[in-house]
C-alpha cells in the first residue's frame, strides 16, 4: 500500500485550521501551521509536504513572503501551493499565481471546491513526479551508454597503439606521455587569444583522446626499416616517412567503416598524417606550412619531439633539459608553431613532471633487435 500523500495547511486561524484538517483527514496527511515561519519549517523537513494550503493575511509573514521563500529554496520550490483566502481582489489573485501559485480559493471555504482543488493538484503532482522518476531513469541509462561507449572508444584506442608499440621500439610510456603532454599544452593553449576559439573543453578532449594514435601507421612499415637498430639511409627513411599517410589512411577506413560519426577520429586522422609537418613547410607528407597544418597536429609536434628529445632510445641517449630546450627554441617559427612554443616554454616544469611520473620500461626485445627513431 501507497504512503498518504501530505498536505501542509497553514492559517492563522485555529477554527480554519480545525476544519481543514477535518475534511483532508480522511484521505491525506495533513500537517498544520499558524504562522508563515512555522510552514517553511515544517515544508523544509521529511518528508516533505506533497501540497501545501496557505494563507494570505497572516501577522509576520504574510502567504505572499512564505510563497516566496518557498520557491526560492531548491528543497521546496516544486512543492505546489494554493492559496485560501478571504480576499477577493484580481490583483491579489494575480500577484499569487505570478509567484508561483498553482491554483485560488476563496473563503469561506466551500468542503467540494476545496476538496477538488487539492484532489486536482495532488494528481497533476504525482504525474509529474512520475514523470521525473521517468527521465531520470532515462538519463541514467543514457549516462551509463554513453560511459559504456567511451570506455569502448578509449579500449579500442589504447589496443590500436599498443599495436603500433609491440612492433617499435618506443615504449608504452612514450604513447602515455605525449597523450599527456598534449593535454596539457592543450589546456595552457586555450587561454592565448590565437586558439582560444579552437580549443574549448570539449575539443581538447577529443584531442587527448586521439593523441596516442599518432603512429599507428608504424604497423605498415617493413621490420627491416621499423626494427634497424642503426640510423636510417635516405632510402631507409623515406619509407619510414609513409607512416604518416598509413595511418591516416587506415583512421579514414575506420571513419567509414562506422555507422554515426566519432569526432576523435578527425582528430586522430589530423594528428596521425600532420605531426610531422614543419611551421615553414619542410616537414612531411604534405609540406603544410604555418596555420595549414592543423591545430591538434602542430600540438602533437610539440609533445612528441620533446618526448623523443628527453628518452633514451637505440640510436641515441636521452638528452640533457638543457640541450633539448635549446634544440626546440632554435625551432620556433621553424619547425613548431611559434606562439604553440612559446606557450610550452612558459612553464616546461609541467611537461618534465609528466615524464617523471610516466618513466621508461625496459625495451621488449625484437627478433631484429631494438627499432629505429620515428
Amino acid at each position: 500500500m501507497e504512503p498518504r500523500q501530505t498536505v501542509l495547511i497553514v492559517d492563522d486561524t485555529a477554527e480554519n485550521l480545525s476544519f481543514l484538517g477535518e475534511l483532508l483527514r480522511a484521505e491525506y496527511a495533513v500537517r498544520a501551521a499558524s504562522s508563515g515561519a512555522r510552514a517553511l519549517d515544517l515544508a523544509a523537513r521529511s518528508p516533505r509536504p506533497d501540497l501545501i494550503l496557505l494563507d494570505i493575511m497572516m501577522p509576520g509573514l504574510s502567504g505572499f513572503d512564505v510563497l516566496q521563500r518557498l520557491k526560492q529554496s531548491p528543497a521546496t520550490s516544486d512543492i505546489p501551493v494554493i492559496f485560501a483566502t478571504a480576499m477577493d481582489s484580481k490583483d491579489d489573485e494575480r500577484k499569487g499565481l505570478v509567484l508561483g501559485a498553482v491554483d485560488y480559493v476563496t473563503k469561506p471555504l466551500h468542503p467540494s471546491v476545496v476538496l477538488a482543488r487539492v484532489r486536482t493538484h495532488l494528481r497533476l503532482k504525482q504525474e509529474r513526479d512520475g514523470l521525473v522518476r521517468q527521465n531520470d531513469s532515462l538519463q541514467a541509462v543514457v549516462t551509463r551508454g554513453t560511459r559504456e561507449k567511451q570506455i569502448a572508444q578509449d579500449v579500442t584506442i589504447r589496443a590500436l597503439a599498443r599495436l603500433a608499440e609491440t612492433r617499435d621500439n618506443e615504449t608504452g610510456a612514450h604513447i602515455l606521455r605525449t597523450q599527456q603532454m598534449v593535454l596539457e599544452l592543450a589546456r595552457r593553449a586555450s587561454a592565448h587569444p590565437r586558439f582560444a576559439c579552437e580549443l574549448d573543453p570539449h575539443t581538447i578532449e577529443l584531442i587527448g583522446k586521439s593523441a596516442p594514435l599518432h603512429d599507428i601507421g608504424k604497423v605498415g612499415v617493413p621490420d627491416r626499416v621499423l626494427l634497424k637498430p642503426d640510423r636510417l639511409t635516405d632510402e631507409e627513411r623515406a619509407v619510414m616517412m609513409t607512416h604518416a599517410r598509413l595511418g591516416a589512411d587506415v583512421i579514414a577506413r575506420a571513419e567509414q567503416d562506422i555507422d554515426e560519426p566519432a569526432d576523435f577520429l578527425k582528430f586522430a586522422r589530423q594528428i596521425a598524417l600532420h605531426h610531422h609537418e614543419r611551421w615553414d613547410g619542410g616537414g612531411y607528407p604534405d609540406h603544410l606550412a604555418g596555420t595549414d597544418i592543423p591545430l591538434a597536429a602542430r600540438l602533437m609536434a610539440i609533445a612528441d619531439v620533446f618526448d623523443a628529445l628527453i628518452s633514451r632510445r637505440a640510436y641515441k641517449p636521452a638528452l640533457a633539459l638543457e640541450e633539448v630546450l635549446r634544440r626546440m627554441r632554435d625551432e620556433r617559427g621553424r619547425h613548431f608553431d611559434p606562439d604553440l612554443l612559446d606557450v610550452f616554454l612558459e612553464d616546461v616544469d609541467a611537461f618534465v613532471e609528466i615524464a617523471r611520473r610516466l618513466p621508461e620500461r625496459p625495451p621488449q626485445a625484437h627478433a631484429a633487435g631494438a627499432a629505429t627513431p620515428h
